[in-house]
């Protein structure tokens, strides 16, 4: 286990996405327990949606297409802080304040047992791309997302799999 999955703390939920304890990242993770988590959706005015292709050193889903954004919510931190937090230290994006939650979404397996709360921004980009985090991104329309989801499942995460249905559904 890496020092930084030592340093970085986590609130561990229960179902009712209640705090229940305080665990470093890396024991979170490999035992599976219930934690916090962000997603953003970025559009642009042509309703094109950003995505980011995940660095090939991440510890989950390396060199997948994912949300614009995401990140794990730090113990004793909010849902919106830690979107502000992740729109930032990602995209370069500033954020006054968080937009109001589109979509939260259970833990389960395929959110990697996070309670995910999904945010919807509009920007034109450009964008800061962090090189530690993100190897790249691109601006997709819905249906040729759609298209490569059906075609080319294997190159998402299943974290923004799972987020992108839920963004379908409302």
């Amino acid at each position: 286990m890496s020092p930084d999955n030592q340093l970085e703390l986590f609130d561990v939920v229960n179902q009712q996405d209640e705090v229940v304890d305080i665990k470093p990242r890396g024991e979170v993770h490999k035992q599976g327990l219930m934690h916090r988590a962000v997603h953003g959706f970025i559009f642009n005015s042509k309703n094109q949606l950003f995505l980011q292709k995940r660095s090939k050193s991440k510890d989950s889903a390396p060199g997948k297409w994912d949300s614009s954004f995401s990140g794990h919510v730090d113990s004793g931190e909010t849902y919106d802080q830690a979107c502000v937090r992740e729109a930032f230290e990602e995209l370069g994006v500033t954020l006054s304040v968080a937009p109001k939650i589109f979509a939260k979404i259970s833990a389960c397996e395929e959110t990697g047992w996070e309670f995910t709360c999904l945010y919807l921004i509009e920007h034109e980009g450009p964008f800061s791309l962090h090189p530690e985090e993100i190897e790249g991104g691109r601006w997709i329309q819905i249906p040729d997302l759609e298209l490569e989801l059906a075609q080319s499942s294997g190159d998402f995460a299943a974290s923004f799999k799972r987020v992108w249905v839920e963004y379908l559904s409302k």
